[in-house]
C-alpha cells in the first residue's frame, strides 16, 4: 500500500510538472495523457468512487456499479448553475473530432463538431469574445453547455456551491448538456436559450432545445480537468443531447457581459474517461 502510494504521488508530481512544461510551448504527448490516466485509475482504486463523466456516450459499456437514483427530471428541480467548456467534454453524436492532446490542463483538447460550416458562418467578428489567459472564442468554436440542477433548496451563482446546501446533505444533481458550435451569422440566440424564469417555485430554463435528438441519460459525476487526475466525489445524472446546435457567437458574447452566474470565459476540459471500472453501463 505504501509503495503504491508513493508511486501515485511521484506519478502526478511528474505529469503535473511535465504537463505545465507543455502548456507553455505546445500540446503534451500521449504519454503525458496515458499517465494522468494511469494516475486517475491508482487514486480511485478500491476508494469506492462511483462512475465518472466525461465519457463517450456512444460506448455503452461500464463496469463500475456504485449505483445512485437517477435524479428527477429538471423541471422537477432548480437550475443552480450554467457555464460552459470550450470544445465538447463528451464524445459521440455530432461531435467526435477530437481536438488533440491540449496542454495537459484540459485547454486545447476535447471533441468538436463534425459537420461543415459555410464561410459566412466562419467569417470572423473582429472583436474578442471570452477572452481570458487561454485564448478566446472564435466562429467555428465548439462549445459544451451544461445547465446544471439540484434538489436542494439552490441558488444561482458561480460554481457547484450554489448547488449545495446546508440543509440536505445529498442532494440529487442533474445536467442537461447542450453542445453547440459557434457561428458568426444565424444561429440560435444563447441568451434565449439560457433565458431563467421561475416556474412552479423553481428556477427554470425553459427554452433548451428539444430536437437535438434523444438524450442519452447516464450516471457520471462533476467534469473539469482538476479531475483528470483524481476521482470526482459527486453523483451526477447526465442528460447530453447528441446533435449539435448553432449558437450565433455575438449572443454567446451578450450573455458572457451579463449573467447571474458571473462566467466571461469557456472552462476547461476534463480527458475523456475511458477506464471501464469508472464508467457506468447505458441503459
Amino acid at each position: 500500500m505504501l509503495k503504491t502510494f508513493l508511486w501515485a504521488s511521484v506519478t502526478v508530481a511528474l505529469v503535473s510538472s511535465a504537463a505545465f512544461a507543455a502548456s507553455e510551448t505546445h500540446a503534451v504527448s500521449d504519454e503525458i495523457i496515458a499517465q494522468q490516466r494511469a494516475a486517475l485509475a491508482v487514486a480511485t482504486d478500491g476508494m469506492g468512487y462511483g462512475p465518472q463523466s466525461p465519457r463517450d456516450i456512444n460506448a455503452l459499456g461500464g463496469a463500475n456499479h456504485r449505483s445512485f437514483s437517477m435524479a428527477p427530471a429538471a423541471s422537477n428541480m432548480a437550475l443552480c448553475d450554467i457555464h460552459f467548456h470550450e470544445n465538447a467534454e463528451h464524445k459521440g453524436g455530432q461531435f467526435t473530432t477530437f481536438a488533440g492532446n491540449g496542454d495537459g490542463h484540459g485547454y486545447g483538447t476535447g471533441f468538436k463538431y463534425d459537420g461543415e460550416l459555410t464561410d459566412a458562418e466562419r467569417a470572423p467578428v473582429g472583436m474578442a469574445i471570452g477572452a481570458g489567459e487561454h485564448g478566446d472564442l472564435e466562429p467555428g468554436d465548439t462549445i459544451e453547455i451544461h445547465f446544471v440542477h439540484s434538489s436542494a433548496q439552490a441558488t444561482l451563482g458561480n460554481g457547484l456551491g450554489t448547488c449545495l446546501s446546508d440543509a440536505t446533505g445529498n442532494p440529487q444533481l442533474r445536467v442537461e448538456a447542450v453542445v453547440a458550435v459557434l457561428v458568426s451569422e444565424g444561429g440560435a440566440d444563447f441568451t434565449d436559450m439560457a433565458e431563467i424564469k421561475q416556474i412552479n417555485g423553481f428556477n427554470q430554463v425553459p427554452n433548451l432545445p428539444a430536437d437535438l435528438g434523444d438524450p442519452v441519460l447516464y450516471a457520471g459525476s462533476t467534469t473539469g480537468p482538476g479531475y483528470n487526475e483524481k476521482g470526482s466525489p459527486f453523483q451526477v445524472t447526465w442528460s447530453v443531447r447528441p446533435e449539435v446546435v448553432k449558437l450565433n457567437i455575438l449572443s454567446v458574447d451578450a450573455w458572457l457581459k451579463d449573467n447571474p452566474f458571473d462566467e466571461d470565459h469557456a472552462h476547461g476540459v476534463r480527458n475523456l474517461v475511458t477506464n471501464p471500472d469508472l464508467l457506468s453501463q447505458i441503459n
